[in-house]
This record gives structure tokens, C-alpha cells and sequence, in this order.
């Protein structure tokens, strides 16, 4: 969105620049065009090349109303100019015509414009000079000074005028006005950008504040119940809200609030889940192996689920009791987008017949459904001790987020 408004003051700016200059070339010609025919004496070309610059100019800026085509207004007014100051400089006295410096104009106007238009009006403009150059020392000259002799410092003073005029007054006023606009617009963009952070920040704030309230109700609810089947599912779905919550707080937490950095995310869910399972003094050692990978929200928070589904059922039913036991967790970057997650124990395990398709077990269902809506894959590697997972997943987008859980 801060682009496209950019980008439409840029080209607003544009619009402005390339029409006041227009204008002013235009009302400049048509004086300058009166002065050297009635003033200077000029009855030769240089009179109507300016008064046809003027018209050809005017006539240009109205054809831009009906095709809006911009590049195309600016061209014209670039050849004009470049065709009507090479006519005027040979007539008026070749390679020492004050008038050729309305060539280097044009080429300031091109890179006033873009940087490409600049280069190929600077070439031009070289090539131009070079040959009136040569045309000037050649025996055979194709023009002469149609300027009088009693009015040439006049025509040179005027035509420098006109320069320094056309130069600061016009091109030099509106290029100061339109950097002035885009720097405006910029801190403007900038603030609202501001504005934009500071907002999402609060709204991860308050969805982790909110999670932990949901949490905390779980966690009253469960304190009445008797039932230890009914409380532990009330448990496991409070850390399911536990694992959420805290990627809305490191969101919260960071100054780039689209990523967050997941090994220190699965290092805290980790530390949370073994105290919440086993206690403060567990002999349950987690070996995390996350180089610097950072996911965004849509990805993070299913994948979390799922890590956090694992472990669970690894810490209840892999590891009995207050036994020593480890637990894996590696998490590779494989492509641009493509991940692999190497995640188990080295539990008790359970039988190779049991999968998610025959079993009333909610965490294993959930692995698998976490794994598909991440657009991967999950296997079970018989090849080690206990339950271990391999999990091929893609980073998603917000996109492909929504159509995954629809």
C-alpha cells in the first residue's frame, strides 16, 4: 500500500514537472520568438523556429489530456526542445551560440525525469554539439549567423536570461518543490508505518494477553475436576493455547513483527512443557539443534502446535514416570521454502500398527492434520528407540494459511 501511494506522488510529481515546463518553454518562446522579430531583427528561421516551439508545446500539453500517456508528452517536449535549440544554434552562430546551453537544459530535464531518459538526452546532446562543432570548421557551413551584428551581445544576453531562467527559475523551483512534496509524503509513509507497528504490536500483545486468559480459565476449570482423564485433557489443551500465546509475545517483543526467531521459541516451549508434564525436577534432557531460522505467524503457530503435540505425548507416554529419558528436536532449512523436522524421544514408543487413521488418540490425529495444513508430509522412523517423527513442511503465506484450515 506505501508503495503504490509512492509511487502515485511520484508520478503526480512527474505530471507537474514535465507541464510547468511545458508551459513556461512555451510562453518564454513566444516572447523571445516576438523580441528577435520585432526587437532584434532577426527575420530569419530563429523567429519561427521559437514561435513554432511554442505552439508545437501548447498543442502537446492539450494532446495530453485525452491520451494521459505521460512518457509520450515528455518525449515531444524533449525532441521539440532538442530539434528548436539546434536550429536556433546554428543560426545564430554555431559552437559560440550563448543558445547552445538550452541543450544541456533538455539533458537536465531528462535525468530530472529518470535516470534512463537523462543518458540517451545526454548522447543526443553530445552527438548535436559535435557536429555543429565540425559543420562550424568545415569549409562548407550549411548555415550562417542570421543574427545582426548591432544585436548579437543583445541575443546573447537575452538567450542567457532565458537559460538561467528556464534553469533555476522553472526546472530548479519545481524540482526543490517536488523533492520537498516526496519528502513530505515519505515522512508521512514513515509515520504511518509507525503507527501500523505500533498497532500490530498492541494486537499481539492483547491476543497473548487473551490466550492467557483463556489459559488461566482452563487452569480454574481443571482445579474442580476429579476426573484425572478429564483433567488432563483440560491440560493439554491449556498448553496448546500456551504454545499459541507465546508467538503473539515474541511477535510482541521483536521490532520485525512478521518473523520471529524459532529456536528461542522452541527452546521456551520446551522449558514450559517439561515443567508443566514432569515438574521443575525432571530427568527429561531436550536437545534442540535450530541453526538462526526465522517463520512467520502462519507458519510458526502450526508448527508450534505440532511440536508441542510431540513432546506432549513423548513426556506422558514415551517417558514413564520420573525415568531418564531425552528428546530430539531438529529443524533444517532444505530449499528456499521447504523445511524438515526431526523431532522424537527415546521412550517406550508404541506399536507400528497404531496411526492416526485408527486411533482415538486427539495429539496424534493433530500431528497429522498440523503436518497437512503446512503442506508437508509426516513419517514415523522405526530406525531409532522410542517415537520419532519426520516432518516435511513449506513456510506458508497468509493465503495459503486460510485455504489450509478452510
Amino acid at each position: 500500500m506505501e508503495e503504490a501511494i509512492k509511487h502515485q506522488h511520484r508520478i503526480g510529481d512527474k505530471i507537474r514537472l514535465t507541464l510547468r515546463v511545458s508551459y513556461f518553454a512555451s510562453v518564454f518562446s513566444f516572447i523571445f520568438g516576438l523580441i528577435c522579430l520585432f526587437v532584434l531583427d532577426i527575420n530569419e528561421v530563429v523567429p519561427y523556429v521559437f514561435l513554432g516551439f511554442g505552439v508545437l508545446s501548447v498543442i502537446n500539453n492539450l494532446l495530453y489530456v485525452s491520451h494521459k500517456n505521460l512518457t509520450l508528452t515528455y518525449n515531444i517536449l524533449s525532441i521539440l526542445g532538442l530539434g528548436s535549440a539546434t536550429a536556433i544554434t546554428m543560426f545564430t552562430g554555431g559552437i559560440n551560440s550563448p543558445f547552445i546551453f538550452v541543450l544541456a537544459i533538455v539533458v537536465f530535464a531528462g535525468y530530472a525525469t529518470t535516470r534512463n531518459y537523462g543518458k540517451i538526452y545526454l548522447y543526443l546532446s553530445i552527438l548535436i554539439i559535435s557536429m555543429i562543432f565540425v559543420q562550424g570548421i568545415s569549409d562548407f557551413s550549411l548555415t550562417r549567423n542570421v543574427v545582426p551584428a548591432e544585436n548579437q551581445n543583445i541575443f546573447s544576453f537575452l538567450s542567457v536570461l532565458f537559460s538561467v531562467y528556464l534553469l533555476g527559475g522553472v526546472l530548479g523551483k519545481n524540482l526543490l518543490k517536488a523533492h520537498h512534496n516526496l519528502y513530505k509524503t515519505k515522512m508521512e509513509i514513515e509515520e504511518r508505518i509507525h503507527e501500523k507497528d505500533t498497532l500490530l504490536k498492541e494486537v499481539h500483545h492483547r491476543v497473548k494477553n487473551n490466550l492467557q486468559t483463556v489459559s488461566s480459565l482452563l487452569s480454574l476449570q481443571s482445579r474442580g475436576i476429579k476426573d484425572e482423564k478429564v483433567k488432563n485433557l483440560i491440560k493439554s489443551s491449556q498448553n496448546r493455547v500456551i504454545s499459541m500465546a507465546m508467538v503473539h509475545e515474541m511477535l510482541y517483543m521483536r521490532d520485525d513483527l512478521s518473523k520471529i526467531n524459532y529456536k528461542s521459541y522452541v527452546e521456551e516451549l520446551s522449558e514450559y512443557l517439561v515443567k508443566s508434564v514432569k515438574g521443575a525436577d525432571s530427568n527429561v534432557k531436550v536437545n534442540i539443534n535450530i541453526p538462526q531460522i526465522e517463520l512467520g505467524i502462519d507458519t510458526a503457530i502450526p508448527l508450534g502446535l505440532l511440536i508441542n503435540e510431540a513432546l506432549t505425548n513423548a513426556l506422558k507416554y514415551g517417558i514413564k514416570g520420573n525415568t531418564q529419558g531425552e528428546i530430539h528436536i531438529e529443524l533444517k532449512k532444505i530449499a528456499d521454502k521447504d523445511y524438515i523436522l526431526n523431532i522424537g524421544d527415546n521412550g517406550v514408543g508404541f506399536s507400528e500398527d497404531v496411526n492416526f487413521k485408527n486411533t482415538r488418540s486427539l495429539g496424534l490425529k493433530l500431528i497429522h492434520n498440523l503436518a497437512r495444513q503446512l503442506k508437508g508430509s509426516i513419517i514415523r522412523d522405526f530406525s531409532k528407540k522410542g517415537t520419532n517423527y519426520i516432518v516435511n513442511f513449506k513456510e506458508i503465506g497468509q493465503s495459503d494459511f486460510h485455504q489450509s484450515v478452510a
